[in-house]
């Protein structure tokens, strides 16, 4: 009674399986009709066989569905959908440029020749004789159907194998999909053979199998895995784990199960054991980093094509040598360096050699190596050349054993005795760029200790590449950087050699002047105060001098414009008197030294280009929104083109001996206070320079009180 019952359960299920893959093969049939026939094609050599062959296996689903599994009725309706499997595999694996080898065209024939009969005699037989034709028609249908599955099967291996390299792997899986299919149908068939049974619940679970191949049809004609589909090695490993996990299920099944079958305790000990041996290996596999590695070798040995995946390695190889924003090992570039190359081996640390002052590669950095390194230890100029000129990766334990490359020998890289006599140190890689070398990297042996073969010195030298273009453009900032430096220096000192010119001159003319009239007290006074400004304009040039002087923006305040304008007409008064007339109350936002400097130089120019006896004006206002300054001269006056491409430029001068500096620093320093400087000038009429300022306390005109002017 609990058989019948299990057997009627089971064919409830098996019909349960048939609609639903009924629904599936319609619903995918009528969707591949409904696909773009151009797209198609590009996916596949015969997408409407594979349509055909979909709706002549949801026929076949229905037959399953109406008459059960294993009736004659559904082994007629069967033919018909080998056939249509046939047809596919046949336009998808072979074409004219590659056409089947004439056995296995031969072969095809015969299987289609006999699915075809076995059609015809079928649907003849049931039409005319109904149920009584199954008894002696069943035979002859289920032999054909055997003859088909084996045929089938070596067509599919043979179309697999001929065009596994020119077609898309979601068309291969459809093959074996009807491979599965076939192979499960002849072991059932071969099982009722040499029983003398049917093999009922093999057949009764016949529409689960056929259920199973549905996926394949709707991947094949997606736009997805037109090269090849893989596994990531991250899916890869976690299946590995699974079928591990799966495989340890059954062992334990079946130790139980023989257990209860002798009795007595074995039962509770193969319990106990199990569960030892369960916890002891995961407690290893946690516990033992060791363990862990060499699992990891084994799998990757065994289970992968390369030893490294390669995408996964490069990705995390540059995302370590780019990053820098964490802490102060992510912004050291050289230990990035060597923590790079230490990930892409499973090294747990490595040392970092950079060029030494006095010659050779001395230590420079580590990452994560078991004690400190001397830095005195090095590597010798020879090595260092030995290593540059043959780009040689170093097995040191093929070093220490003597076993080096064909012409070669120990002594060829001249490695010091200190690397050689360190167990921990594994490899030695040369950073090279553009056939420099530039840093030397030496790794640290991993926990599971293994020779190099072609595809480590591969990854490492291409890897060593990557790593010396980052380390090139790390010491070409450096390089770049101190060139700014030493270019900011020489700047520097060229503005000041034009401003100490500016006081030779004046200094001089005071010495001149002193022949004449040192005998007046009212000159003396002069004289005093002149040389004390001198002084105070020496010793500001000396700290401009400085590397750490401080920049010219980097005190903005709220600046008087009068007193500023006063002492540099007190300035210049040994050369020239100045009129000097400023706004009451003007301020502007800057920077005072570097508004005293800019109107310094434009003063200084404007006395040079006037006659001894032309007057100088300095007249400062607010204009919109803005304090301007106006330095007026009556000289000889500039073109417009000398202006426009000129005035501005370092070096270029119209006075006899003049450095060209002084407009181009004055310009400058008005820019970086926030300012600007224009200029209106004629031949023969004279100069107008204009200094604009941000204005700190702007007044309306009508509250602003009358200039003050004053003659100094």
């Amino acid at each position: 009674m609990a058989r019948r019952r299990a057997l009627t359960m089971l064919t409830g299920l098996s019909e349960t399986f048939a609609v639903l893959a009924l629904v599936g093969f319609s619903v995918v049939a009528l969707w591949l009709l409904a696909r773009p026939t151009a797209r198609m094609a590009v996916l596949m050599p015969a997408p409407r066989l594979l349509t055909l062959a979909a709706a002549a296996t949801a026929l076949w689903c229905a037959s399953l569905a109406l008459f059960g599994s294993g009736s004659s009725q559904a082994s007629v309706v069967q033919t018909l959908r080998d056939l249509a499997m046939l047809g596919w595999l046949n336009a998808t694996f072979w074409t004219a440029a590659a056409p089947m080898t004439r056995p296995l065209r031969l072969i095809l024939r015969m299987l289609m020749t006999i699915t075809a009969l076995a059609l015809v005699l079928g649907a003849v037989a049931h039409w005319y004789a109904g149920a009584e034709a199954e008894p002696w028609m069943a035979p002859t249908l289920i032999l054909a159907a055997m003859i088909v599955a084996v045929g089938g099967l070596l067509i599919v291996d043979s179309g697999v194998r001929h065009a596994s390299a020119g077609l898309r792997m979601p068309v291969m899986a459809v093959a074996g999909g009807f491979a599965m299919l076939w192979a499960y149908e002849l072991n059932v068939q071969l099982i009722g053979a040499l029983t003398g049974k049917r093999a009922s619940t093999l057949i009764e679970l016949l529409p689960a199998v056929v259920l199973l191949t549905l996926p394949t049809y709707v991947v094949a004609a997606m736009d997805i895995g037109r090269e090849r589909m893989r596994l990531s090695r991250t899916a890869a490993m976690r299946t590995v784990i699974l079928l591990g996990g799966a495989a340890y299920l059954i062992l334990i099944g079946l130790t139980g199960a023989i257990a209860r079958l002798v009795g007595g305790d074995y039962a509770v000990f193969a319990q106990g054991a199990s569960l030892v041996v369960a916890l002891g290996a995961g407690g290893l596999l946690i516990v033992s980093a060791r363990l862990r590695a060499w699992l990891s070798v084994m799998i990757s040995k065994h289970f992968f094509e390369h030893r490294y995946d390669y995408r996964t390695e490069w990705m995390r190889f540059t995302a370590t040598l780019g990053q820098g924003d964490g802490d102060e090992d992510d912004r050291n570039l050289y230990r990035r360096v060597a923590k790079a190359l230490a990930e892409l081996t499973g090294s747990p640390g490595a040392l970092l050699m950079l060029p030494g002052a006095a010659g050779g590669f001395r230590v420079a950095e580590q990452w994560r190596w078991p004690v400190d390194v001397d830095g005195d230890q090095a590597l010798s100029l020879r090595s260092a050349f030995m290593l540059q000129e043959t780009r040689h990766i170093v097995d040191l334990d093929a070093q220490r054993c003597g076993q080096v490359g064909e012409g070669q020998s120990n002594d060829d890289f001249a490695l010091p005795d200190w690397l050689l006599a360190d167990p921990r140190a594994w490899v030695v890689v040369p950073i090279l760029h553009f056939q420099r070398m530039i840093a030397v990297v030496v790794l640290h042996r991993p926990p599971v200790s293994r020779a190099l073969d072609w595809e480590d010195l591969d990854v490492l030298r291409i890897a060593g590449q990557q790593a010396a273009s980052y380390l090139a453009e790390s010491q070409s900032q450096e390089a770049l950087s101190e060139a700014r430096r030493f270019d900011e220096f020489n700047r520097r000192f060229a503005f000041i050699i034009h401003d100490i010119k500016n006081l030779a001159s004046q200094i001089g003319l005071l010495a001149r002047n002193a022949e004449r009239h040192a005998d007046k007290p009212e000159f003396r006074a002069d004289m005093v105060e002149t040389l004390k400004i001198s002084a105070g304009r020496l010793s500001d040039l000396l700290v401009r001098l400085a590397p750490r002087a401080r920049g010219v923006a980097a005190g903005a305040e709220k600046v008087l414009i009068e007193p500023i304008l006063n002492d540099v007409a007190t300035e210049a008064r040994p050369r020239r008197a100045l009129f000097v007339g400023c706004q009451a109350g003007l301020a502007a936002w800057a920077d005072a030294a570097s508004v005293r400097q800019v109107v310094q130089h434009l003063v200084a120019n404007a006395i040079d280009a006037s006659a001894p006896d032309a007057p100088v004006q300095v007249v400062a206002v607010s204009e919109h929104g803005r304090a301007r300054i106006d330095v007026i001269d009556q000289g000889s006056g500039m073109t417009r083109a000398f202006i426009r491409d000129e005035l501005f430029k370092p070096f270029v001068s119209t006075k006899d001996g003049g450095f060209g500096l002084g407009a181009f620093e004055a310009l400058n320093i008005a820019q970086a206070i926030g300012g600007a400087i224009d200029v209106d000038s004629e031949p023969g009429k004279g100069s107008s320079f204009t200094l604009w300022l941000p204005l700190a306390d702007a007044q309306t005109d009508a509250d602003t009180p009358m200039m003050k002017v004053a003659s100094q």
